[in-house]
């Protein structure tokens, strides 16, 4: 049984999930799919570096597979994208120690939040389109706030159960880029739509309908609002998945562009 690191990158809008359910359409259950017809009788086993909500992408989304095959890493990257649909491609495969684990060795993930300050016929399945003016220095300094290890009951889904609502918050980083405002969260792990919900506070906030008071009272008491504020899938994105000995993307930057020349 030889084991392989997977780089994948999907548009999540017509799955429920990275992770394989009954009665829906998952990335891993189509990767699942595709592997019983590139190994056919072989046993399969794929694991990914965490979950992601119904119709969230991913930039680049970890996973290990075991398999029994002599088949080289590049030619399983080139078999599966022959089988996998458009919206979900393989990057890079490699050949990695049997004890790697896509989520367990994983030390931190981030995500960016993309959000659009004007309509986009061309975006919307990637962007959160927002009428309203946001104050965007305002939004960048109460972020901060996120930062350090605090408990999240407040932003997790109370039909998920979790083993621990603490999280570890490193690093927040706003950004303006044309008609965008882009939000980098970096943590060591996150609860089911706690990004989406720490996104939405922070529009409260820009709208100027929060304060950084009321963050501080939601990470200090459980609070059923930002489950109100709850960000749509369609502007997340699991940017990176960081192993020992490798290192953040610094730059910031679109994942898609709008222009802000027409209006």
């Amino acid at each position: 049984m030889a084991r392989f690191k997977l780089y994948i990158e999907y548009e999540g809008t017509r799955y429920s999930g990275w992770q394989m359910q009954k009665n829906s359409k998952s990335i891993q259950g189509k990767l699942y799919e595709t592997a019983e017809k590139i190994f056919k009788n072989e046993r399969v086993e794929i694991y990914g570096s965490g979950r992601t909500d119904a119709g969230v992408h991913a930039i680049c989304q970890v996973a290990h597979l075991d398999v029994k095959t002599m088949l080289a890493p590049e030619i399983i990257r080139m078999k599966f994208n022959d089988e996998l649909p458009s919206d979900i491609n393989i990057v890079e495969v490699e050949k990695t120690h049997p004890r790697f684990h896509a989520r367990h060795d994983a030390l931190s993930r981030s995500y960016i939040y993309q959000i659009s300050r004007r309509r986009t016929s061309f975006g919307k399945p990637f962007v959160w389109w927002i009428k309203d003016e946001l104050n965007f220095e305002k939004m960048n300094k109460v972020a901060k706030h996120f930062i350090g290890m605090h408990d999240f009951v407040s932003f997790a889904d109370k039909d998920k159960e979790e083993k621990s609502t603490k999280v570890l918050i490193q690093d927040i980083e706003l950004k303006e880029e044309g008609d965008l405002i882009l939000i980098r969260i970096i943590g060591s792990h996150f609860l089911w739509k706690q990004v989406r919900r720490m996104v939405g506070v922070l529009v409260e906030i820009g709208r100027g309908k929060l304060s950084a008071k009321d963050i501080d009272y939601f990470l200090q008491h459980e609070s059923p609002t930002p489950a109100k504020y709850t960000a749509p899938p369609s502007g997340l994105f699991l940017e990176q998945v960081i192993y020992e000995g490798e290192k953040f993307n610094n730059e910031l930057k679109p994942l898609i562009s709008i222009t802000n020349t027409i209006r």
